[in-house]
């Protein structure tokens, strides 16, 4: 699933390409909008939230919100008069066409159409968002530290305690503050430091389609843990587990340094 920066630059493609303009064209593939058309409306901004984009559309007097989410194998790709889809045509589930420019939503884990003034309903569940102007690091401490004994690796991939976090994320900030993610939340002995080194990472990051944590672009040497089990860990030379961590059908992959990273 993409990480919260790979949202905010999709949200920014979106916004280059269509704040401001009039839909000629919108076609829902999904079943529960497939009717709803919103050609002649105008799209007033594309904005994030954690994972979640949000697509503001005034039309016909009224003030709409495409709500729509990535999940694991989503895509929005933009593109201009008669050039070709770089994917097919079925996996397409949103086409939002203006002059000179569509929009294209591909395999879209969530897609939904409702009312602006219900957006709450949809991400008023979701913790301080690192990339976004609600960024509060005091309350995004408060709500990692509100269950203690919960792991860490899950604490921090809640998004409902920071929204943005993926795996990614999670696993290369454990090891930068030399945590094992499987550590219960309480073993932290400075959470704000963490909760603003996970800032400062996104906000590094955001602009740049690569993840980079160590400072070195190089193939193999931009992250410090990630996707490198039994692997030689970068700064000690131990080599580095894999694991799984989550409850029971929500588990997701994990990775640290058994040295660099001991349990406590």
């Amino acid at each position: 699933m993409p990480e919260g920066d790979a949202v905010w630059r999709t949200a920014d493609r979106l916004r280059s390409a269509l704040d401001g303009r009039t839909l000629v064209r919108t076609d829902f593939r999904v079943p529960q909008h497939a009717t709803s058309d919103l050609s002649g409306g105008t799209v007033v901004e594309t904005v994030s939230r954690g994972k979640h984009l949000l697509t503001r559309i005034d039309h016909d007097g009224r003030q709409w919100t495409l709500h729509t989410h990535l999940k694991m194998e989503g895509s929005w790709r933009v593109y201009r008069p008669s050039e070709r889809w770089s994917k097919p045509g079925h996996l397409a589930r949103v086409v939002l066409g203006a002059e000179g420019r569509t929009a294209v939503g591909f395999e879209l884990g969530i897609v939904e159409l409702l009312p602006r003034d219900r957006e709450q309903d949809v991400v008023g569940h979701l913790g301080p968002d690192l990339l976004g102007p609600d960024w509060d690091e005091q309350e995004a401490v408060r709500r990692l530290t509100a269950d203690p004994d919960r792991p860490l690796g899950e604490a921090l991939l809640d998004q409902r305690n920071l929204a943005g976090i993926g795996t990614i994320y999670r696993t290369e900030l454990c090891f930068l503050t030399g945590y094992d993610p499987r550590d219960p939340v309480s073993v932290v002995a400075d959470p704000l430091r963490m909760v603003r080194l996970a800032h400062t990472m996104l906000v590094q990051n955001r602009h740049h389609p690569q993840i980079v944590t160590t400072g070195d672009k190089r193939r193999g040497r931009s992250l410090w843990v990630y996707g490198r089990g039994q692997e030689r860990c970068l700064r000690c030379g131990t080599p580095i587990e894999r694991g799984e961590l989550g409850q029971a059908g929500v588990e997701r992959v994990a990775y640290w340094c058994p040295s660099c990273q001991p349990p406590r």
